[in-house]
């Protein structure tokens, strides 16, 4: 497989100072569940921040609130110094910028591999229909896709949809990719396909927030590990430091469950 790192457009050259995304006293709920509670993160330009924990304690909400998949009840989501949340901010050309891969593909089954990945870019960012196509050939080849470009989207495997996920997301050319447990949908022999392509994007450069509930992955390839617990960050920090020397009782709890 090609190095995906090829791929990416965006990778940071010089060390930044100001936050990419910055999450201020952020709230959800739904009905009387309170989901996240008080929640405030900063991601850097180049950053790869993982989150653990276990399920339900707010990560994928956490996640779909940076991108206002969902609306939060309170607080500020800074993208480049702009609140999302303002009424003049044009959300839709903001969320150009920002990739987001789902456990579930969410791929167009009626249509072909390229297709799949030239849609937004003709449609949104007004490509013409050749440099989207060349765009996606380049991001296919980097995710070791370049003999399906013309596959139906049914005929694929899981790891295959997610790859074709990751190239679709890479042709916006975002600033950052967020992934949402994307490998929790895989059979287990086939997760290393996916993770090869995350790590070599990580390698690259490009900011990345990934859910995820693999551990070597969270420790091997993040600069930063955040572990929630019932909707809050319980406790952040260096792979080394978390998966090392964890600090919180609930951290040491659950890491002991999944590295058993």
């Amino acid at each position: 497989m090609q190095n995906a790192a090829v791929a990416v457009a965006t990778a940071t050259t010089t060390v930044a100072t100001e936050p990419l995304i910055r999450v201020e006293n952020l709230r959800k709920s739904f009905g009387e569940l309170e989901v996240l509670k008080d929640i405030s993160l900063d991601v850097m330009p180049g950053e790869v921040v993982t989150i653990i924990g276990a399920s339900g304690s707010g990560k994928s909400t956490l996640l779909r609130c940076v991108n206002l998949l969902e609306t939060p009840d309170s607080g500020h989501i800074w993208f480049h110094g702009e609140d999302l949340a303002a009424d003049r901010v044009n959300i839709n050309k903001l969320r150009e910028s920002i990739g987001m891969v789902f456990q579930s593909f969410n791929l167009f089954n009626n249509k072909n591999v390229l297709d799949n990945c030239t849609l937004a870019p003709v449609t949104l960012k007004k490509c013409s229909k050749a440099e989207a196509e060349e765009r996606a050939r380049k991001h296919l080849a980097a995710v070791g896709l370049s003999d399906f470009v013309d596959a139906a989207a049914t005929s694929l495997s899981g790891g295959q949809k997610q790859r074709v996920a990751i190239a679709r997301a890479l042709c916006m050319n975002p600033e950052i990719m967020l992934f949402d447990e994307p490998t929790s949908a895989l059979d287990p022999e086939i997760v290393g396909e996916v993770l090869n392509v995350m790590r070599d994007l990580a390698a690259g450069g490009m900011t990345m927030v990934v859910v995820t509930h693999e551990m070597d992955f969270a420790r091997t390839v993040s600069d930063r590990v955040l572990f929630m617990d019932k909707g809050v960050i319980a406790e952040q920090g260096s792979p080394e430091q978390l998966f090392g020397s964890p600090q919180q009782p609930r951290t040491r709890e659950f890491l002991a469950r999944y590295l058993d």
